[in-house]
């Protein structure tokens, strides 16, 4: 069942020192150090409803990558917000945050079923072996619960190789920690009351990876820009019926070889950049 939502998302006035956010409140910047880049969603998210971010700027030197996650700590109510969500934030309880690394950031099920770091054996074959097709494919399944796909996955800056590197997007094929990455987090319902925490790589599920989450609280996004992750904006998803704009993009593109070959149709250039660029 699609989530039936919209809320334009925005970062929360209540942040790590050394964040600063533009002035919409949807780019979140860390301007010096390596920690205290802990930023929350301004608002609680419902049942279904992704937190996604795209990096933009990363910088070399440091150790470490984004970490995102969900706490049920209302940021209004922090004394000061931790130096780090890992352990920091966690420590505190009623959070639970992901590290992105490089490599292995799905998780698999041991026999006591708790999630851990590693690839996922119990993968539907089927599904498994199916192309990864960024325009068939219009929806993410995760368990009953379904998200547009047309935002998940990151794009290449438009160039003489943009079409190479959108595949390599399309198929998660890029290191998770690369400036264009897109990555989100989601709960979905698991019983009465509690719900699992799934986090999403360029389009990927990558499982879950923290279980029995108490829904009794509001759950806020918890988004770290640490480390070499300099600098991460908002990505918004559209839920229910897509717009016409985003149709009439949708149907350019599936006729396409690549973006550049938008330059060669008779089409208005507000258009061409619309589907060059989103």
């Amino acid at each position: 069942m699609a989530a039936v939502l919209g809320q334009f998302m925005e970062f929360h006035s209540v942040h790590g020192i050394n964040v600063r956010l533009d002035p919409s409140r949807t780019q979140a910047t860390r301007v010096e150090s390596f920690a205290n880049g802990v930023c929350f969603s301004k608002d609680p998210l419902s049942s279904g409803e992704i937190f996604l971010v795209e990096i933009e700027e990363k910088e070399l030197g440091w150790c470490g990558h984004l970490r995102i996650g969900l706490t049920a700590h209302d940021p209004r109510t922090l004394d000061t917000v931790p130096e780090y969500s890992l352990p920091d934030l966690v420590d505190m309880g009623d959070s639970w945050v992901f590290a992105i690394t490089r490599n292995h950031n799905k998780v698999i099920e041991d026999e006591g079923g708790e999630a851990e770091g590693g690839e996922q054996p119990n993968v539907d074959d089927e599904a498994e072996n199916k192309p990864k097709t960024f325009f068939t494919d219009t929806h993410l399944y995760i368990e009953n619960m379904s998200i547009p796909r047309d935002k998940l996955v990151g794009r290449s800056r438009p160039g003489r190789f943009s079409h190479i590197l959108d595949d390599l997007y399309k198929t998660n094929a890029l290191p998770p920690t690369a400036r264009r990455s897109r990555i989100g987090v989601v709960y979905v319902p698991k019983g009465q009351g509690y719900a699992d925490m799934h986090i999403v790589v360029n389009g990927e599920d990558m499982g879950a990876s923290a279980k029995r989450i108490s829904t009794n609280k509001p759950l806020y996004a918890v988004v770290d820009v640490f480390a070499a992750t300099k600098s991460v904006r908002i990505v918004q998803v559209e839920y229910g019926f897509a717009s016409l704009q985003t149709l009439c993009r949708k149907t350019i593109q599936k006729h396409i070889i690549h973006r550049m070959a938008l330059d060669w149709l008779e089409l208005p250039e507000l258009l061409k950049h619309y589907c060059k660029y989103e």
